[in-house]
């Protein structure tokens, strides 16, 4: 989906106008894809808007720059308040924002260090990720994830997203929506993009983040709003083929927000409808964000905006 330019992104401190947050050729990040970033989506509610577990998506950015040693020069209460800003400054919801922080213009060579550390943020109109109005029809991709001790999975490092680019670019050339890695060992991770789970028998199965699966903020909410459900939820390594014989699948994210899987490598997940696990949790879901249901976890950071965008 191209993006929609909106008026403003905060650059270090300030808001300048889109069309002016350029780089140089030569930063650091260009050449060693030095960076880390969120994503992170606002909502309208009845009477106005808020942003969804907005200090939890900025204490990722800060633990993901911590991993590459990037010490940001902002604190998290900070950058929570840039967040606020742009959006407000910016006056569009439903939105997503993009912060990122990456190493500038300084040095050329490996070592990152005396390159400068800029952080910019920015939002804009941005709809439905996964294809598939009916449900996503996915693949198992040939590209594994990221092994332990090369690229730290817990950081979401752009760097990270070129291993995410071939599954995706993979599934989307043999026609599929998106594309599912496998880990090292030939257990489940996740998709490009996205946190993945399984249902079966009723209960919930998903991978631990030691299958190299990013710790989702997405993922961790569903994992709250199924146990308050008081759905079984099990975290443990899973093979492959719990995909051909599962009851549902579904992917969760900030992008994908709660997606669920109509068919895997052509085999049909049930009857290839939402089943009524997915969709009760995508009905909670979706019940907070929209306003229907009450904020009882504290999720949403009001936001003051002046239209709301159809996306």
């Amino acid at each position: 989906m191209p993006i929609q330019p909106t008026k403003n992104i905060w650059r270090n401190g300030e808001l300048i106008p889109w069309e002016k947050a350029n780089i140089h050729v030569m930063s650091h990040v260009i050449h060693y894809g030095s960076s880390v970033f969120e994503g992170i989506r606002c909502y309208t509610q009845p009477g106005g808007a808020g942003i969804f577990r907005l200090s939890e998506h900025m204490k990722r950015l800060v633990d993901s720059a911590r991993i590459y040693r990037m010490p940001l020069p902002y604190t998290l209460d900070q950058l929570n308040a840039a967040v606020v800003e742009v959006v407000e400054a910016n006056g569009i919801a439903p939105c997503y924002i993009r912060p990122i922080a990456f190493r500038g213009y300084g040095e050329i060579g490996v070592n990152p260090l005396k390159s400068p550390i800029d952080v910019y943020i920015a939002n804009f109109p941005w709809g439905k990720y996964v294809a598939g109005n009916d449900g996503a029809d996915v693949c198992i991709s040939s590209w594994n994830r990221l092994a332990p001790n090369t690229m730290p999975s817990m950081a979401k490092a752009g760097a990270n997203y070129m291993n995410s680019q071939l599954i995706h670019m993979e599934a989307l050339t043999n026609g599929y929506a998106e594309g599912i890695a496998l880990d090292k060992n030939g257990y489940l991770s996740e998709g490009s993009g996205e946190n993945l789970f399984v249902v079966r028998s009723g209960v919930i199965y998903t991978a631990p983040l030691a299958n190299s699966v990013l710790s989702g903020i997405t993922r961790d909410s569903i994992l709250v709003l199924a146990r308050q459900l008081g759905i079984p939820v099990v975290e443990q390594p899973l093979p492959r083929e719990i995909l051909y014989v599962c009851d549902e699948a579904f992917f969760t994210g900030t992008a994908a927000e709660v997606t669920h899987l109509r068919s895997v490598d052509r085999i049909l997940v049930g009857d290839g409808t939402m089943g009524p696990v997915t969709k009760a949790l995508h009905d909670a879901y979706f019940n907070i964000l929209n306003g229907l249901d009450e904020d009882r976890f504290h999720w949403l950071t009001p936001v003051t905006v002046r239209e709301a965008v159809t996306v």
